[in-house]
């Protein structure tokens, strides 16, 4: 049963430059121009009228854009919730411009050991991610660590809990890794490392979406049956304002906005692709966490019923369910 036909989500795209080099990512090789401040506006309002929620400000490295604390106080003001991913290289020179406007501050943390983390993310970027949370803590905001899981770090996870979210009072995040296009990530986790990320998620300060487990141990999506509503629960918007189909990763089909995203988003054209989500050829097997996280919150299915509490939990600790009260905008 399908809860909404809206989409819930905006990954925007402000640029795929990045000041990082991570091994399981291939964004930041992308040549990339960044967004307007005046194309955001006018698809924020167009976003308003699709019924989108949630605005993710999203790279490369968002910070890099020199208007993101304009962005994200517009969108923020108009009643989205607003979340950025950040490797924490800049934030502590932002934060200050940044403060009151992001609802889901996210600094990427893979390692409690510094030469591990930097190794994995291409550059020395450890002590800046610790500079970060002290930084973010005086301005009394409240940011979660990212910590993307693969085979050979999953040791780490207990360091990271112990060391670094409880004493500093922070939310851990825990973002299996996935493979996509020509990105290799490794060896994928054997039913009883994610039997043990399953349990892991379940301690206090931690979150996790079960369904992101459950979905791996059935194989990711199937083309047959899709799980994934990629298309239909989330816009992508690139650097260049196109709208970007069926997702980001696949990228199959690019619309430029020029100025009218509804018209553009309730086309034809659209519409074929739209139904054509979780069906193509690429998305078997797909185990993408940004769109499968929207897929289980709009179908009540077994993922519907695996994802809930943790996504209550979240909602409940970072109290972004006040911002969907109607009276809150």
């Amino acid at each position: 049963m399908r809860l909404t036909s809206r989409p819930v989500l905006c990954n925007y795209y402000v640029t795929y430059r990045c000041n990082a080099k991570c091994s399981f990512c291939d964004i930041w090789e992308k040549p990339s121009p960044y967004i307007t401040l005046e194309d955001v506006a006018q698809n924020l309002r167009d976003l308003k009228r699709l019924g989108v929620q949630v605005i993710d400000f999203t790279g490369g490295e968002p910070l890099l854009h020199r208007q993101i604390d304009a962005m994200l106080g517009m969108a923020h003001d108009m009643g989205f919730i607003t979340t950025l991913t950040t490797n924490g290289m800049l934030y502590p020179k932002l934060a200050e411009r940044l403060k009151g406007k992001v609802d889901m501050l996210h600094f990427s943390l893979d390692s409690a050991d510094r030469e591990e983390h930097d190794t994995g993310r291409g550059v020395p970027c450890y002590d800046l991610v610790m500079k970060s949370i002290e930084v973010a803590k005086e301005l009394r905001e409240r940011p979660d660590i990212l910590f993307t899981v693969f085979r050979k770090n999953l040791h780490q996870l207990e360091e990271v809990y112990q060391k670094i979210i409880l004493p500093n009072k922070l939310l851990l995040i825990i973002n299996p890794a996935f493979e996509y296009n020509e990105v290799e990530t490794g060896e994928n986790l054997t039913p009883e490392e994610l039997d043990y990320l399953a349990a892991f998620g379940r301690r206090p300060q931690v979150y996790l979406n079960e369904g992101f487990v459950e979905l791996r141990r059935d194989g990711g999506n199937h083309v047959e049956k899709p799980v994934c509503k990629a298309a239909s629960t989330t816009l992508v918007i690139s650097p260049e304002n196109e709208l970007v189909l069926p997702c980001y990763h696949l990228g199959t089909k690019r619309f430029p906005i020029k100025g009218n995203l509804l018209a553009l988003y309730r086309s034809q054209e659209v519409a074929e692709l739209k139904r054509q989500e979780g069906r193509l050829p690429a998305c078997e097997g797909c185990t993408i966490n940004c769109y499968m996280q929207p897929s289980f919150a709009v179908e009540v299915n077994k993922y519907f019923w695996k994802a809930l509490p943790s996504t209550l939990k979240y909602n409940y600790m970072k109290g972004t369910w006040k911002r969907l009260l109607p009276f809150s905008k």
